[in-house]
């Protein structure tokens, strides 16, 4: 859970910080979001609420409730004081014998960096008590939540750190081969993500635990799991670590339904959907199809080509798919509208039957028309956005996740316009 979301207000109730203390936190802008300025802000108030916590018997003993049923916590929380410890770099420039885990080492570790341990710990519970406490709140109202599943984790991450034997890495614990995608509509030189990649037969001799233990923890989060990157259950894109971009990768065999088949084993019916985008083969179509996820249908990429195009909702080859205006990765519908070829507005406007003035609506009644039994829409395309409020641009390391929502946009008159059409072609609850 990302702490930067906790609400200081909710601090305030729970007595976790005073009304001084709260009356300093400056009130969030909309606009973009300016990471260096709120990270350290925002984690000196965490800070604070943790100290503060011992004085407060009740949510003492809810958070040592809590702390005992998270088995991915301790690992995570001692990863992190050390992190810190170390001044944020990366633990393969840890010492040999914390990057190695030997286990006096750890236990070293844990006394002497105790209160740091127990700060991140409060962190992430104040973090999930809040998120339960939405969860509620939407589903009180017959909303549910989607979450995302990355196929791949961050290097510097715990959960490389804690298991590196079931990812490839040399001895000294650098990866020899890395993740990304080959030249596609995104890049002309592929996408270099530099993840390191699993060791599938390892993961497979533990009944795929890892995984079951991954995908656990995020439905205790969420309804729906949107499953990242799903081709690479199939079969993933390989880089030489040492490459400078991604054109000089190989496929390889990912786990196939082997992996999903663990997963139902452990958690039941999975309540995902997959990320089925690029260059797909059949084989991944049908990996999906046999596990009965449904797949992602982009309305930005409809007009591309002719009226054979999959993404156009008259060739969607079953209700059970996802519909979207676009994805964090693509710029919203104005900004795509703005930069797209002459030919692919004309389809678009031939095809939709409108003259293009009010593109992004255009693009949330095609969706809302389609047969799709989940239409998704961004909210920068409810607010007729153009590139500078785009989420994510895929290959950029900088600069993404920077966009939110500035109080009073969400309108009324747009929420009223949205019902109009929820109700006119039968998505509004009953």
């Amino acid at each position: 859970g990302n702490p930067f979301l906790v609400s200081p207000e909710r601090l305030h109730e729970a007595g976790l910080l005073t009304a001084s203390e709260l009356a300093a936190e400056p009130t969030a802008p909309g606009g973009k979001v300016d990471y260096g300025t709120v990270i350290p802000r925002r984690w000196a108030m965490l800070t604070r609420a943790a100290e503060a916590l011992p004085g407060q018997r009740a949510a003492q003993a809810a958070f040592e409730s809590w702390r005992a049923t998270q088995p991915w916590l301790a690992d995570f929380a001692l990863y992190m004081a050390l992190k810190d410890a170390h001044e944020g770099r990366s633990w393969d420039r840890w010492p040999p014998e914390l990057r190695r885990r030997e286990p006096a080492a750890l236990a070293r570790a844990r006394e002497a960096l105790r209160d740091r341990i127990t700060r991140h710990e409060v962190a992430q519970w104040l973090f999930h008590a809040q998120w339960a406490g939405l969860r509620e709140h939407a589903h009180a109202r017959g909303i549910a939540l989607i979450g995302d599943a990355p196929i791949f984790v961050s290097y510097d991450s715990a959960d490389v750190w804690a298991r590196p034997d079931l990812f490839f890495l040399d001895d000294d614990g650098r990866p020899g081969v890395v993740a990304g995608v080959p030249p596609d509509y995104f890049s002309a030189l592929g996408q270099l993500w530099g993840n390191p990649l699993y060791r599938w037969d390892r993961l497979a001799a533990e009944d795929f635990a890892w995984w079951v233990e991954r995908l656990r923890t995020q439905l205790a989060l969420v309804d729906r799991v949107r499953l990242d990157h799903f081709i690479g259950f199939h079969n993933y894109y390989e880089i030489p670590a040492d490459a400078p971009d991604a054109r000089t990768g190989h496929w390889r065999p990912g786990p196939g339904s082997a992996l999903f088949e663990a997963l139902e084993r452990a958690l039941g019916a999975l309540p995902v959907l997959a990320e089925d985008l690029g260059e797909v083969s059949p084989e991944v179509f049908a990996l999906r199809d046999r596990h009965g996820f449904p797949g992602m249908r982009i309305l930005q990429f409809a007009f591309g080509s002719d009226a054979s195009n999959p993404f156009l909702p008259h060739r969607f080859e079953s209700p059970h798919c996802v519909a979207y205006t676009g994805t964090h990765d693509n710029d919203p519908v104005m900004g795509w509208w703005s930069t797209a070829p002459e030919s692919e507005r004309e389809r678009a406007r031939r095809y939709l039957g409108r003259d293009g003035s009010d593109i992004a609506w255009d693009l949330v009644r095609m969706g809302s028309a389609s047969t799709a039994d989940t239409f998704v829409v961004q909210m920068q395309d409810l607010l007729s956005l153009g590139g500078d409020a785009r989420m994510n641009l895929p290959g950029r390391p900088a600069g993404n996740w920077q966009w939110r929502l500035a109080p009073g946009q969400a309108s009324p008159a747009i929420a009223e316009r949205l019902h109009a059409l929820t109700a006119i072609y039968g998505r509004t609850p009953a």
